[in-house]
């Protein structure tokens, strides 16, 4: 698993996202572009998207946002799922070597297992972008865009720490905790922002993990799968919450979080602080509902314009924007990334936060 060099630090990133056509100039065909961003190559190239399998709402508006913008920019978009696993995505991205994409762009399933796929792609003059995910273990990627996930974790933990005593004053607390599935590099550096906050209040006793889970791999859900959450949580509930209250749970997304509500009412206890991120409907339904307590607001769109905003610098042989260099270190190579800055959203700035969203403002009021 990858780690960061530095102590990851919120970003403030001004995203100018610029008119998805393109200009009417024609241009020589030339090779593809290389790390640097030299070179450029033709206007109307395929560029490929492999995306992991539709766990959440966010990876399907993802699949709309790339097709739909790569067209847009001129580009032929080739986005493809990887619903049946690993082995799908590894012949997915093959194919899109083969078919000469000029650029792919990988939200990958397990970013530890596309090595020969990435090789394969470098070797043929492709550029490689991480999406979302960081691709690990490997010198065949060429820059990360995402949001900054470490803060993300920070976010989290805040929130918990903010609703538990908005709702009692006074500790302790006894929470437990939930993280991602083990295969995506994101999910350990989820629970690490989220645990820098949540520790030091362990360590003094404000917050008991009543179970005993600690860990990042006593805590993870496989494949980010509800049915795998509520089921633990049902275990937890079970085995430690006979008479105890349950004050809160860090809940690393929002799939995730309704499924610990579901289990916690199946179990007729209160609803206690929960977090998320993604800002699912459902999610934002419930936290105006006074359920759920927050998610994180990671606009997918301006993430996907981004990428497409990569493609285009590269087809005109220029190097994309880059705001952290130095933090990405993927097990092999340093990456360089573009972050972009998630916020918190809970029921008291979710009107704000979504004022311009035409699907989730209407919720908020």
């Amino acid at each position: 698993m990858f780690k960061l060099n530095k102590t990851a630090k919120s970003v403030a990133v001004v995203l100018a996202v610029s008119a998805l056509a393109l200009t009417g100039c024609g241009r020589s065909e030339s090779p593809a572009a290389s790390s640097s961003g030299a070179g450029g190559f033709a206007a109307g190239s395929l560029i490929g998207v492999a995306l992991p399998q539709k766990t959440s709402e966010n990876w399907v508006l993802a699949e709309k946002l790339f097709n739909d913008g790569l067209t847009q920019a001129g580009f032929k978009g080739d986005v493809q799922f990887a619903n049946n696993g690993v082995a799908e995505q590894q012949n997915q991205i093959s194919a899109m070597v083969t078919k000469g994409a000029k650029v792919i762009i990988v939200g990958a399933i397990d970013g530890g297992q596309l090595g020969t796929q990435l090789k394969q792609a470098k070797d043929a003059g492709a550029t490689v972008i991480a999406y979302d995910r960081l691709l690990l273990n490997t010198p065949n990627v060429d820059y990360y865009v995402a949001y900054d996930n470490f803060k993300v974790g920070e976010l989290q933990g805040q929130a918990l720490l903010d609703g538990m005593k908005a709702k009692k004053p006074t500790g302790p607390y006894n929470i437990e905790l939930f993280a991602g599935s083990p295969d995506d590099a994101n999910a350990k550096v989820f629970f690490d922002g989220a645990m820098k906050i949540l520790q030091p209040k362990i360590d003094d006793g404000t917050l008991k993990v009543v179970s005993g889970q600690k860990t990042f791999e006593q805590a993870v859900t496989q494949g980010w799968k509800a049915e795998n959450a509520q089921k633990r949580m049902d275990s937890l509930l079970v085995g430690s919450y006979g008479s105890a209250a349950l004050d809160g749970v860090l809940s690393p997304n929002d799939t995730l979080a309704r499924a610990i509500i579901t289990s916690v009412k199946a179990a007729g206890k209160p609803v206690p602080i929960v977090t998320g991120q993604d800002s699912e409907v459902e999610s934002v339904k419930s936290i105006m509902a006074g359920e759920q307590y927050s998610t994180i607001n990671k606009d997918t769109t301006a993430l996907v314009n981004h990428a497409i905003e990569m493609v285009k610098g590269l087809q005109k042989g220029t190097k994309p924007e880059i705001n952290d260099p130095t933090s990405y270190n993927n097990g092999t190579k340093v990456v360089p990334a573009f972050l972009l800055v998630p916020k918190i959203v809970t029921k008291a700035n979710a009107a704000e936060q979504y004022a311009n969203d035409k699907v989730l403002g209407p919720l908020t009021k």
